[in-house]
């Protein structure tokens, strides 16, 4: 750990206290499980809307897929290069310094990685009620006591939480190959290809287009905040991160193929749930419980996989004296970050309870998408600062690879600014916010 907040960040990261007890298919369901949310089942109905062609929908998803495909080769490469726990937070920290990681960790505990478990927990609830529609108040409950089971699991163990997100993992998983194989058994002729919906093809389309698949893929970034439990981080992290995100790219092509087999085009443009409508074509009646169903799971999976990892940044955080003290402790029992998960999981409830989640969310999505540049920009930065460091894992296309990312992200970062320009203006203002709070904390005794 280092203690002198004053010395550059020239030194490794050390290595962590916390057990490593994640194997090789531990790490591939939480890059697969945190990945695969809500996105696949909804966001393909506003893509066909923006976008005339089954096949340039195809085209968009696979493009998106491969640019996020080299964000997290980038992420195999810092991972492998410093196994610790904190993921981006270690890396910004050692590319640039203890400031700039203070701000993505107050970001990511204030807003991002809070906001993204309140939203599917919520996620969850909503289809939960679907399922429950006499229950009342499911919307409300449901979402907090996923949030208080999941912390409750993963404060009792790193392998209790892993073991959740592979039953999750593995029955999100089993649910999309069910969706993606009712298409091929579906007894009606497929639809053409050639079926297009009415709206020409725009720049604007293909921008908004590109943006939602881009939030679809997020997601394989957490595996790095585990880095410390990883056992045999340097050969598991690089793997973890591509057969994950290449299954999640797989799996998208495959569910997108299966819709536009069964729906035309012009339907799928016209509804919000377009894997509700689809699996009541496929599967009848059932079809829309079926979905249902899969989507609980998969909000839930998500949501645990969030709970599990992103403690890690806190807990990195507080070990660098950036952040409450108390955060930094093992449990001496479970070893786990105990009062980070459960500090996590109090912020994560009261957003939920309060319904500004969603307001917090919108202002911190571009300076999730800035650290994301910054983060991939870092192999560069780290590749000149340090070249004598071991680099178990280089990733492919260097340098272009990792330019590419940073440059659609930054593009994600601009468009998301002007066409959302108020809360952008108040996320600004958050991170702004944040360094005079680091400057405060440095202060702080020891």
């Amino acid at each position: 750990m280092r203690t002198d907040l004053n010395a550059p960040a020239t030194s490794p990261p050390q290595t962590s206290e916390l057990p490593r007890r994640l194997s090789l298919f531990d790490s591939i369901c939480i890059v697969i499980g945190t990945t695969i949310g809500v996105g696949v089942f909804i966001v393909p109905g506003s893509i066909a809307r923006d976008l005339p062609s089954p096949w340039l929908i195809l085209a968009t998803w696979a493009i998106t897929g491969v640019i996020s495909f080299f964000g997290a080769l980038a992420y195999a490469e810092l991972g492998a290069m410093m196994p610790d726990s904190g993921g981006q937070y270690v890396y910004l920290r050692e590319a640039y310094g203890p400031l700039t990681a203070f701000v993505a960790g107050w970001v990511a505990f204030l807003i991002t990685q809070s906001g993204s478990i309140a939203a599917v927990s919520v996620g969850f609830g909503i289809y939960l009620s679907y399922l429950l529609p006499h229950v009342p108040g499911v919307t409300y409950w449901a979402p907090v006591g996923v949030i208080a089971l999941f912390t409750f699991i993963n404060y009792r163990g790193v392998r209790s939480g892993a073991l959740s997100q592979n039953v999750f993992t593995g029955l999100k998983v089993a649910g999309l190959a069910v969706l993606i194989g009712s298409a091929f058994v579906h007894r009606a002729p497929a639809v053409p290809m050639a079926d297009a919906a009415t709206a020409p093809l725009t720049v604007h389309g293909l921008v908004l287009a590109m943006l939602g698949c881009f939030l679809a893929y997020d997601g394989w970034q957490y595996i790095a905040f585990v880095a410390g439990e990883v056992r045999e981080p340097k050969r598991y992290i690089p793997l973890a991160l591509t057969i994950g995100t290449g299954a999640v790219i797989l799996l998208y092509l495959l569910a997108n193929v299966a819709y536009m087999r069964v729906v035309p085009l012009s339907q799928i443009a016209a509804t919000e749930h377009v894997a509700a409508t689809f699996a009541e074509q496929t599967m009848g009646s059932i079809g829309a419980t079926i979905i249902a169903l899969t989507i609980m799971l998969s909000s839930a999976g998500a949501a645990n996989g969030a709970i599990l990892t992103s403690p890690r940044i806190y807990f990195a955080q507080a070990r660098d004296g950036l952040f409450f003290r108390k955060l930094q402790e093992i449990h001496p029992r479970f070893r786990t970050p105990a009062f980070s998960i459960l500090v996590q999981g109090i912020w994560t409830s009261l957003l939920t309870l309060s319904g500004s989640y969603e307001t917090l969310f919108s202002y911190a999505l571009f300076a999730m998408w800035l650290f994301h540049a910054m983060t991939v920009f870092g192999v560069i930065v780290l590749r000149r600062k340090y070249p004598e460091r071991p680099r178990p894992y280089r990733m492919w296309g260097y340098p272009l690879s990792p330019l590419l990312f940073a440059l659609f992200a930054l593009w994600f970062v601009v468009n998301t600014f002007v066409s959302r320009l108020g809360p952008s203006l108040a996320g600004a203002l958050i991170i702004a916010g944040a360094v005079p709070i680091y400057y405060l904390w440095k202060r702080k005794p020891r």
